[in-house]
Parts: C-alpha cells; sequence; structure tokens
C-alpha cells in the first residue's frame, strides 16, 4: 500500500495554487497537503477550506511543522534561494519550483546542501522536461534516422504588454528566468554536449518593468552541433512552441502540436557525391546543375500530437523519495542552464526598445 508523502506549501500564488495544487489533486495516494503558507490570509483561508490542511502566515512556521515531510515551495523567483536554504537548513526535503535560484552561484549553494548523503533532497520541479513534443524530437534526433544531427532550433513565442512582478527585476523577473530555465533546459538536452561556445541578445521590446521580454542564445557544442533557441513576449508572429531540427539525411518540424518529419529511407545507402568540374549541361537535374545521379528516397510523417501529461514529474517525485528510483532531472543539468543564465547575464545588457 502506497504511503503519501506529506506536502507543506509555501506560497498559494499562481505556480502553488494554480499549477501544484492542480498537479497533484488527482494523485492523493501519493501526496497529501497537510500544510500551505502564505503571507495574505485570504488564500490560506481558501486553501484550508479546500483541503482542511493547516495554515501558517510565516515559511519559519511550517518548517517547523514535524508532520511536513517535504516543503514545497511555489514563491516569487527572488525568494526561492532563502526559502529553500532555511527548508535545507532545517532538514526539510525540498521541492523548488522553477527557477531554483536568481543565479549559477546560488545553485551551487543549494546543491551543497542537498542531494548528498546525510543531507536532504532537492527536486527541481523543471516539468517542462517531460513535454512531448521535446520528446519526441530528442527521440527522433538521438535515433540517427536524421542522420547526423548538425543545427537545431528551439523557439517559445508570443506577445504580451505585461506588468507584473515577472517584468521587475528586484523580484527575478524577465523571460530569462521564467521561460527560460524550461527553454534552455531542453537546447542543453538536445546539443547533446559541453558547451563550447554561446553568446545571445537581450531586449526589452512589448513589456513594463525593466527585464528583458524578449532574448536569444546561440549555443555550439564540443560536437560542433549549433542550437538556437529565443524566447519572446514580443513576437506577434509564430507564436508558440517551434522544434525545428537539420540533420544529413533529414529534418525533424515541431510548431506547437504538429510534427512533419522529412528523411532519407534507413535501407537506402547513397554513394558519396562525386563533383566535376566539368562544364554542366544545359538543362537542371542529374544530367545537368545542382543535383546528383542518385536521388534520395525520401519518407515523409506527418501527425498531431494529441495529449500528454507534465504531472508525471510529482510521480517521479514519489518514486524517488519512498522507493529510491531515479530521479530524471539531474543536479548538473539544473546547474548547467543557471550557468548559462549567469553567463548571459554577465555577458549582455538588455537593449530597451522605445517608440519615437
Amino acid at each position: 500500500m502506497q504511503k503519501p508523502i506529506k506536502l507543506g506549501i509555501v506560497g498559494l500564488g499562481r505556480a502553488g495554487w494554480g499549477m501544484h495544487l492542480e498537479e497533484i489533486k488527482n494523485k492523493t495516494d501519493k501526496f497529501e497537503v497537510v500544510a500551505v503558507c502564505d503571507i495574505l490570509p485570504d488564500r490560506n483561508q481558501k486553501t484550508a477550506e479546500r483541503l482542511g490542511c493547516r495554515t501558517y502566515n510565516s515559511i519559519d512556521e511550517l518548517i517547523a511543522d514535524s508532520e511536513v515531510e517535504i516543503v514545497d515551495i511555489a514563491t516569487r523567483t527572488c525568494d526561492h534561494f532563502e526559502h529553500a536554504m532555511k527548508a535545507l537548513k532545517a532538514g526539510k526535503d525540498v521541492i523548488l519550483e522553477k527557477p531554483i535560484c536568481m543565479s549559477y552561484e546560488e545553485a551551487c549553494i543549494l546543491y551543497n546542501n542537498a542531494n548528498k548523503p546525510g543531507l536532504p533532497r532537492l527536486y527541481a520541479r523543471q516539468n517542462r522536461r517531460f513535454e512531448k513534443v521535446y520528446s519526441i524530437v530528442k527521440e527522433t534526433v538521438d535515433s540517427g534516422i536524421l542522420g547526423k544531427v548538425f543545427e537545431i532550433t528551439v523557439s517559445q513565442l508570443g506577445y504580451q504588454r505585461r506588468d507584473d512582478w515577472q517584468t521587475l527585476s528586484e523580484f527575478g523577473g524577465g523571460q530569462l528566468l521564467n521561460w527560460g530555465p524550461h527553454i534552455i533546459d531542453h537546447s542543453l538536452m538536445l546539443l547533446d554536449s559541453p558547451v563550447k561556445k554561446q553568446y545571445g541578445d537581450m531586449k526589452l521590446a512589448a513589456a513594463g518593468g525593466d527585464c528583458e521580454d524578449h532574448f536569444s542564445i546561440h549555443f555550439i557544442g564540443e560536437n560542433n552541433r549549433k542550437v538556437n533557441m529565443c524566447i519572446s513576449g514580443s513576437a506577434a508572429l509564430n507564436n508558440g512552441r517551434c522544434f525545428v531540427a537539420y540533420g544529413t539525411r533529414g529534418a525533424i518540424e515541431c510548431v506547437n502540436n504538429d510534427i512533419h518529419l522529412k528523411y532519407i529511407n534507413p535501407e537506402q545507402k547513397l554513394p558519396p557525391v562525386k563533383s566535376s568540374a566539368a562544364t554542366p549541361g544545359s538543362s537542371f537535374g542529374a544530367s545537368g546543375t545542382f543535383e546528383s545521379a542518385v536521388n534520395p528516397d525520401w519518407i515523409e510523417e506527418s501527425y498531431k500530437i494529441t495529449s500528454e501529461d507534465l504531472t508525471v514529474i510529482w510521480d517521479y517525485i514519489y518514486e524517488n523519495y519512498r522507493n529510491g528510483a531515479d530521479y530524471p532531472i539531474k543536479d548538473i543539468e539544473v546547474l548547467n542552464l543557471m550557468k548559462v543564465i549567469s553567463r548571459l547575464k554577465s555577458e549582455n545588457d538588455i537593449t530597451v526598445l522605445t517608440e519615437e
């Protein structure tokens, strides 16, 4: 018989109330919310009425609750490091909403205090690692069906004249710390190699505040694969998620839920292309220019993703915590994406685009 993990949730806003509680509401065999904490009394009251749990006005009180096994932190970005360290220092295991902190240096401190023998567990809630579209692209690239993959583009685009706290740097705002952890994680996993070169750019174009609402990063791996990524809150066209991967024998394009795959029949062994310095024929094609004598036997597939379940991250947390199963989001992977974030900030200023 499964024994539910007793959770204490800190922060009952868009993440805590709107995501975490919603994601585990059908997982009562695995998680039981026994305590919550928010600085707004009405949020505590609303949650207590829904769940019958205890409520606290401060994280220190919730951490001191002996029944709480895992402290689930869903506060503002600027508070993640402080709140997680309080819980870890008190010996509590922690689920930490993305981004786990504001910088690579803070991330190193967090992991120095967790996930080692005798220390509490720290679970980074990188739930979009389990997006179906990302998984399809990763599996296709790794399968070899596209040949040697040399360039990949990943983007998350939209347009919002946003004006909440996530546009203000003092609270850890900006797209880099909002969507950034998800898409940078995808990009580094698809790069599949240590980063050899990184360069990027940040702009503020449509939102309020003082943070970037548009940024791009280009990675070149030690394997010479290139990954281009872009996240924008100021892109009026091509909205949503897009992946494109190019290989020597094919390509895959995913636009939101639509998948298009084109690749050379794996059974076809193409001879090397032999170039000639002779004068080409007067027509195009195999007897003329641009095309070799043997044409690829192309296979094309198109289909649509119909469903996915991002709540599976909670199942992984449960299985690791109760049964010692592997947690798929590794410490080094989170550290690497935080290193990318810190490097982009240190190497680039935000260009503010104002209307004349």
